[in-house]
């Protein structure tokens, strides 16, 4: 059970994305700075009654019902304290019109409180016997009460995160009157506001705070208005050629299975993130703590019969990686795959691996109840969510909340790692490496399903087809 105040942590980050205000914003609005009002999103410090009543005069609602948690208070906020572009098509916690909260009360009042802090006036937010109190948030009760069998994981539980997509999904389904269609092509649409909100959920009493416009290093700035920077991702694009060559002359004949892994990108956002801008060092010297790019020699591949993390680059000589790749390349040098890669400059920061760790877990929970119910409005919802948070947080039109370039390469980068780790253990297990490319598709010989276990969860593959190399491809 969240507390008052990992509550209205979450309310407050929800109802400025819902209002597209930033932290300045609502600062200045409520006779805070931005750094205290930083602090009390952070967890730091705590937020007070009298900041209660200025936040919840200044979005237009009674003090209860911005306590009421952020699904009831997103449904409290009136018309005008939206933007107009969003009234229709961007209201990312609207709540549930299948299980719709308590009514809103009559109006804010102005009268502040005196300065305690919300934390310890939790047992406070309850109504008089003969006023309507406000029912719990739909979207945590969704959470409590699902039952749903989850697939197992060693990380603790998405909380109540998943109850505020399960709500936006209701929400447009009533709205459009049933039809899945129009509901899924209303959420499709949505997506980048929706998963942005959710990601500004998420982040609520994060241990990090990360920053979302960073200066950004001149590598990772593109080169023309339609062009690429200079990062190279590792993109895999790999057939195994000594076998093919066999294969062509007739000396070879083999059953290959092309297996598709399960939402590559929802794994990848698992990955270590530089927290702050990036700055400049050069030497051989990779410290696992940080997290950027890096320019390297790589070394030379010594392994024919696997593909590099490096995926399809054919000329030699340095180039600029990713830290998921670099870290791949140690890998696989420890393991006598290849020469060590040499680190010739770094832009880096301070890294997490739980920067998205929280609404990785919450979508994973959706997506596998959506895929257990046959759910495709929620699981085509869930799977555009995070495509195109990975797509647009590099510098996208379509997204304005965040512009970390170095994000999208290390996240992309990551996938494709991903899928270089799953070739390795297929070729550790017996299997043949036939041929890997995309993010998400590797062809192997033998007896796949004694290695990979097979289905549609995340840490399951499919068989998307097969076929005969020798034969008639």
């Amino acid at each position: 059970m969240m507390s008052t105040e990992e509550t209205l942590r979450l309310t407050v980050a929800a109802l400025m994305q819902l209002t597209r205000e930033r932290q300045p914003d609502v600062a200045a609005a409520i006779g805070l700075t931005q750094p205290q009002l930083s602090r009390r999103q952070s967890g730091k410090s705590a937020w007070t009654l009298t900041d209660c009543d200025r936040l919840a005069a200044h979005w237009g609602m009674p003090t209860l019902d911005l306590l009421a948690g952020p699904t009831h208070a997103a449904g409290c906020l009136p018309a005008a304290r939206r933007p107009t572009a969003d009234a229709q098509t961007a209201v990312p916690l609207a709540p549930s019109a299948l299980a719709p909260p308590a009514p809103c009360s009559a109006a804010p009042t102005a009268t502040p409180a005196p300065a305690e802090t919300a934390a310890a006036a939790a047992p406070a937010p309850a109504a008089p016997a003969s006023s309507a109190a406000p029912a719990p948030a739909p979207a945590l009760a969704a959470a409590a009460s699902s039952s749903v069998p989850r697939t197992p994981r060693r990380a603790a539980p998405a909380g109540p995160l998943p109850g505020l997509i399960r709500d936006r999904v209701a929400a447009a389904l009533t709205e459009a009157g049933g039809d899945t269609d129009a509901a899924q092509a209303v959420l499709i649409k949505r997506a980048v506001p929706d998963v942005m909100a959710f990601f500004a959920a998420s982040r609520v009493g994060g241990r990090y705070e990360h920053s979302e416009f960073p200066p950004t290093a001149g590598i990772l700035q593109k080169r023309s208005q339609k062009g690429a920077d200079s990062i190279w991702e590792g993109r895999p694009k790999w057939r195994a050629a000594d076998l093919h060559r066999a294969a062509r002359a007739g000396h070879i004949t083999m059953d290959v299975t092309a297996l598709d892994m399960n939402a590559a990108y929802l794994a990848a956002l698992k990955t270590w993130l530089p927290i702050g801008k990036l700055t400049h060092s050069e030497g051989d010297h990779h410290d696992p703590k940080r997290s950027g790019v890096h320019l390297v020699d790589p070394g030379e591949w010594l392994t024919p019969d696997l593909p590099s993390p490096l995926g399809s680059r054919q000329e030699p000589g340095p180039l600029w990686i990713t830290e998921p790749t670099l870290r791949a390349l140690i890998r696989c040098a420890e393991m006598d795959l290849c020469t060590p890669p040499k680190i010739m400059e770094s832009w880096t920061s301070g890294a997490s691996e739980g920067l998205l760790e929280k609404m990785r877990r919450a979508l994973v929970t959706v997506r596998d109840e959506a895929i257990a119910n046959n759910d495709e409005v929620t699981t085509e919802y869930v799977k555009s969510m995070y495509s195109k948070f990975v797509s647009t947080i590099g510098e996208s039109a379509a997204n304005r909340e965040i512009r970390r370039p170095d994000w999208m390469h290390i996240i992309r980068s990551q996938a494709f790692v991903n899928l270089w780790l799953k070739a390795h253990k297929a070729h550790k297990a017996g299997l043949t490496v036939v041929q890997m490319s995309g993010t998400d598709e590797l062809h192997v010989a033998g007896n796949w399903q004694a290695v990979f276990p097979e289905g549609r969860g995340l840490s399951q593959v499919k068989a998307k087809n097969m076929y005969t190399l020798g034969g008639t491809e």
